[in-house]
């Protein structure tokens, strides 16, 4: 996929806009486009503008103009939403596909379309007002992120051996330790390692500094030892694979499965990314403070480190044993026990 040759003029600007003042990578550059794609297509068959009986996901795109753009309302927006989570196909490729996308999938889009018609605003000049300015965010349900306990992180941990085990307890040990992203891992070069911190190139092509404690740096120094007779056909990637490549995504993500279900815990449940809430979550219960994590996990907006910030279970459980009325049962039928105290009653006689 090319935006540069399945774009419209208008569309192109925007996308190059981001991708080269931006920073921002391809595959964002390219979910833009896909998302614009997506919006236009509806507006055209709503306004009636290709035949109703059209198949949607071939409709072109290539006559959207300024005119068409201006045309849009709040109201136009809305029954798009409506559209996407009651008639949008999950997969349009798939036979077997549901329908309706969610609300996470949705706020992506509206953030996409905000995004451009800002642009044409401030940017372009090519729109004197905002139509979209007072457009909200589909409300998303909020969880809490899933997470690995120490006693199952040191599990994990100890259960590593046997082929590559040195570079996947490296690897490891650097998503429960730094919490970087798999993407992050993946991209690491030899000239990444400085001393005790490591370069790593995040979201946006933004780079930040990770500060390696005593076991990262053991790790990479045990798998620098290894690494160092493997003939790595990459000079420059810190992870190979067996075939001396540069590790990829998937192959992180099936050793990450692996190594879980080695260790006896659900490999359905976590992964390399529920490593990083790990890392996250033990920083947290440890000390460090929200907006330090901040900068260790390269987030742009604090509240998304803040989903980090929720109430352990034990303090959960303290506190329910805290509320006197949990000493109430069917069977005590009775008020609870004033302990080391004297009753009212009493202290009134004194």
């Amino acid at each position: 996929m090319d935006y540069r040759t399945q774009a419209p003029a208008i569309l192109r600007d925007f996308l190059a806009y981001h991708e080269t003042i931006q920073g921002h990578s391809k595959k964002t550059v390219d979910e833009y486009f896909l998302d614009l794609r997506t919006f236009f297509r509806y507006i055209k068959l709503e306004k009636g503008l290709v035949p109703r009986g059209a198949a949607f996901d071939e409709i072109s795109i290539d006559d959207v103009d300024l005119e068409l753009i201006r045309s849009v309302g709040l109201a136009d927006i809305y029954s798009y939403l409506s559209f996407l989570s009651r008639d949008r196909a999950k997969s349009p490729q798939s036979p077997h596909t549901g329908y309706g996308l969610l609300a996470s999938t949705r706020a992506r889009k509206v953030a996409t379309i905000r995004s451009f018609y800002k642009y044409l605003v401030s940017k372009a000049k090519l729109l004197e007002e905002n139509p979209v300015q007072e457009l909200d965010s589909p409300r998303q349900r909020q969880t809490l992120p899933r997470f690995l306990t120490l006693d199952e992180s040191i599990q994990l941990l100890d259960s590593i051996d046997g082929d590559n085990a040195e570079r996947d307890f490296c690897i490891i040990t650097l998503f429960l330790n730094c919490g970087i992203r798999i993407s992050e891992l993946v991209g690491l070069n030899l000239s990444d390692l400085q001393g005790d911190r490591l370069r790593v190139l995040g979201k946006g092509n933004k780079e930040r500094i990770v500060f390696l404690n005593a076991a990262c740096q053991s790790a990479i120094e045990d798998w620098l030892a290894v690494r160092a007779h493997s003939g790595a056909t990459d000079s420059n990637a810190l992870f190979i694979t067996r075939k001396r490549s540069r590790i990829t995504k998937s192959a992180v993500h099936y050793m990450i499965k692996h190594r879980l279900t080695a260790a006896g815990l659900d490999s359905r449940k976590y992964s390399a990314h529920k490593l990083r809430h790990t890392a996250a979550t033990l920083m947290l219960q440890n000390g460090v403070d929200v907006r330090t994590l901040q900068e260790v996990l390269g987030h742009e907006h604090l509240n998304t480190t803040q989903i980090y910030t929720h109430v352990d279970s034990d303090s959960l459980r303290t506190a329910a044993q805290a509320n006197p009325l949990g000493r109430v049962s069917r069977k005590s039928r009775g008020r609870p026990k004033q302990s080391n105290s004297k009753s009212s009653s009493e202290s009134s006689k004194e």
